[in-house]
């Protein structure tokens, strides 16, 4: 194994959907107001996907840019991994959807399914696999139309969730840069706190199942609350520690734009200003395995990444899962 040989992201990039969706268009689907919103999760307005419009389109979008970034062409791409719970379909996977989209001839792809944690769980996968030397380009793609799977009529979980992907190409770096170290968890026992009950092998989709919602997302949101304030900050402590650093190292942090209640916890556990965050969660809501990667994209647009700068990524979510990934910018 070339452990002499280091991995790190050498290309990002983003979508998101035209459509926006403000709080005060919501107040007119449900018993809900924007003051509300605001106060409980800070979100403003999230974007939505248009009619005839999938998983992939975006997914390929943000690759496009990514790829460009990186220098390379898609015939470059050694590898392509798609991070998302709403895929275009049961199967084929979202990732040769997107292969043939990109013109990426031939090479392997695959899904990846940890919820919100998705993408840094992909990112690991590709950190492997450069690592290696197994491939020199991996393709990690987070994306998710989480409007497709939201129940409108639900004014507990309507409000939180919107549509976009981001993407990062993983290729070898310089010594002491790219990515650093991980942290992966899951706990099954939590698995009703955040899911879809219909749809799968063990309650396919029947008109009963439509009536009653079922088809989409189902939130204890208490749980997930308590469980995202608790994994959060551990998760960066312990990720810090695989590699000898504290928290006086962190340049930023991009945590998973789910709750502004449940960034805050994190600043306040570690010890850290807010500034050491990125937030973009008041413009796109909670979009599920695109949301790091769209807001390390943002992040590094607006000037606040820089090369050699440390980044660390944190994300939560379904199953119940967690990521966080320590790594020294390398572009």
């Amino acid at each position: 194994m070339c452990n002499h040989r280091n991995a790190g992201i050498i290309g990002i990039g983003s979508a998101v959907p035209d459509k926006v969706l403000t709080n005060a268009d919501l107040e007119k689907i449900v018993d809900t107001n924007d003051e509300w919103i605001r106060n409980m999760t800070g979100i403003s307005e999230r974007r939505m996907a248009a009619e005839g419009e999938s998983t992939s389109d975006y997914a390929a979008k943000a690759a496009r840019v990514a790829i460009e970034r990186a220098g390379l062409e898609p015939k470059d791409i050694d590898l392509i991994i798609v991070a998302t719970v709403t895929g275009d379909m049961p199967f084929p996977s979202t990732a040769c959807i997107v292969q043939n989209i990109l013109g990426c001839k031939d090479t392997p792809a695959y899904d990846l399914s940890a919820g919100c944690s998705g993408w840094v769980y992909a990112l690991s996968n590709a950190n492997a696999f450069v690592r290696s030397g197994i491939y020199n380009h991996v393709l990690v793609i987070g994306a998710d139309l989480l409007s497709r799977v939201t129940n409108w009529t639900d004014r507990s979980t309507c409000c939180l969730f919107g549509d976009g992907a981001g993407a990062a190409v993983v290729g070898p770096v310089d010594e002491e840069q790219g990515l650093l170290a991980f942290e992966l968890g899951s706990d099954g026992a939590g698995a009703n706190a955040l899911r879809i009950p219909a749809g799968g092998s063990r309650k396919p989709c029947t008109p009963e199942v439509l009536l009653a919602h079922e088809d989409k997302i189902f939130m204890e949101g208490r749980e997930v609350f308590k469980f995202a304030v608790k994994i959060q900050g551990m998760a960066i402590e312990k990720v810090l520690a695989k590699c000898g650093m504290t928290t006086g190292d962190i340049s930023l942090v991009i945590p998973h734009q789910a709750n502004i209640r449940i960034i805050e916890s994190a600043v306040q556990r570690l010890g850290l200003s807010m500034d050491k965050f990125f937030v973009n969660l008041h413009k796109y809501g909670n979009t599920s395995a695109a949301s790091i990667p769209l807001a390390l994209d943002e992040a590094m647009q607006a000037g606040r990444v820089k090369k050699d700068d440390t980044i660390v990524v944190v994300g939560f979510g379904a199953g119940l899962t967690w990521a966080a990934g320590v790594m020294k910018w390398a572009y």
